[in-house]
């Protein structure tokens, strides 16, 4: 029963019993002997795959659940849209368990790749055609001025926020679901990304004070603050309740683009792959959905790039002493004036450069983390 579950395949005890009765019995042999084409009484790859290729699948939803929960990854990223669960896992608390491990290998993967994400932030506020900052320089200014403990600065609200928003997420795309007549399993790729997209909206909505905490946690001089809840107070006692929604519309823009491209991409590129490459395999594998995940995780960042600089940089205005206070329109304007269009991606190197150790981690600690937490890989 575990190799099967190894393999996405649940079987009950009871049908268990009957193969192995079924082996005792000789009966077995009929499958293997009708897979052994060529009578050497072994099954070669070619045999094997032409077997299961030229048979339905006894359960395709299985085989895609497996792919779909062994590609769960966390690139730091808060607009991603949620997964889908079977009822089954609902049922039997498997869908909880699956957010736990990727909510523990998220937080992981954002500590070992908090000091690049440091630095993007550093870089999308401060970085000018007058003060061009590099990764070597930007790295040598931060532990100038407070130490190697400094890179980590912003990190601990950035782990922190993981819990409610993949919680808030999740509980309202299942509302979503259902307020919109999806209730089946398996979802379109345009009513996944309307259901992904208003999910993360409200999500996001939920939790966004804790975005903008980790922006000023990021940005600060050593001293200026004694923890989250000192910042938050003093956010709160000279600017009011309105800081903690700066650069709260060019986020939520931000979400539509990143999520449609995303998906749009994956798909294509997977499809392409499955007509042009799938002459050995009836599925792609872990390594090619990974690439065309990376690859379209890519593309929905370029798009949505833009709008991410000018969040940060509203949300860090008051932080710029004698700097005008602008709106979302007006700060485009004024970056592409000063700085050109490269302007609107300044800090894209270090935000890629801290997507393949992130997958990675994220990789490791996930499948790890589903182990403790007896989670079957289905």
């Amino acid at each position: 029963m575990q190799s099967l579950r190894d393999l996405g395949v649940n079987i009950s005890e009871e049908q268990a019993e009957k193969i192995l009765k079924r082996i005792r019995r000789g009966h077995i042999w009929a499958p293997i002997l009708y897979m052994d084409k060529n009578g050497t009484m072994t099954i070669d790859w070619n045999e094997w795959r032409d077997y299961h290729l030229l048979h339905p699948a006894d359960n395709i939803p299985e085989i895609i659940l497996y792919w779909k929960h062994s590609t769960i990854f966390d690139v730091g990223e808060s607009m991603i849209v949620p997964d889908e669960f079977t009822a089954e896992e609902k049922k039997t608390g498997m869908w909880w368990r699956h957010l736990v491990a990727g909510g523990g290998a998220g937080a992981v993967s954002r500590t070992c790749t908090a000091p690049l994400d440091r630095l993007k932030v550093l870089m999308q506020v401060h970085a000018s055609k007058s003060n061009s900052m590099r990764i070597a320089g930007g790295f040598s200014q931060m532990i100038r001025e407070g130490g190697v403990r400094s890179l980590w600065r912003g990190n601990g609200i950035n782990v922190i926020k993981i819990a409610p928003e993949s919680a808030i997420k999740f509980m309202a795309y299942e509302q979503i679901k259902r307020l919109i007549g999806l209730n089946q399993e398996t979802l379109g790729i345009t009513e996944r990304l309307v259901a992904g997209s208003l999910a993360g909206a409200i999500a996001q909505s939920s939790i966004y004070p804790m975005e903008v905490l980790k922006t000023r946690l990021a940005l600060r001089k050593t001293g200026q603050y004694s923890g989250i809840l000192n910042c938050a107070k003093h956010i709160l006692q000279k600017e009011g309740v309105a800081a903690f929604y700066k650069g709260y519309v060019p986020n939520m823009l931000g979400i539509i683009p990143y999520a449609g491209i995303d998906l749009a991409v994956y798909e294509t590129l997977k499809n392409s792959w499955l007509q042009r490459y799938a002459t050995d395999s009836a599925d792609p594998g872990v390594f090619v959905l990974l690439a065309c995940g990376t690859t379209s995780s890519t593309c929905g960042q370029l798009a949505s790039y833009p709008l991410a600089l000018v969040r940060t940089r509203m949300q860090a205005q008051a932080t710029l002493v004698g700097g005008p206070q602008m709106t979302m329109s007006g700060l485009f304007r004024h970056i592409v004036r000063t700085e050109g269009a490269m302007g609107l991606y300044r800090g894209l190197a270090p935000n890629f450069m801290k997507v393949i150790p992130s997958v990675s981690i994220s990789y490791v600690v996930y499948e790890y983390l589903k182990i403790a937490l007896g989670v079957q890989s289905k």
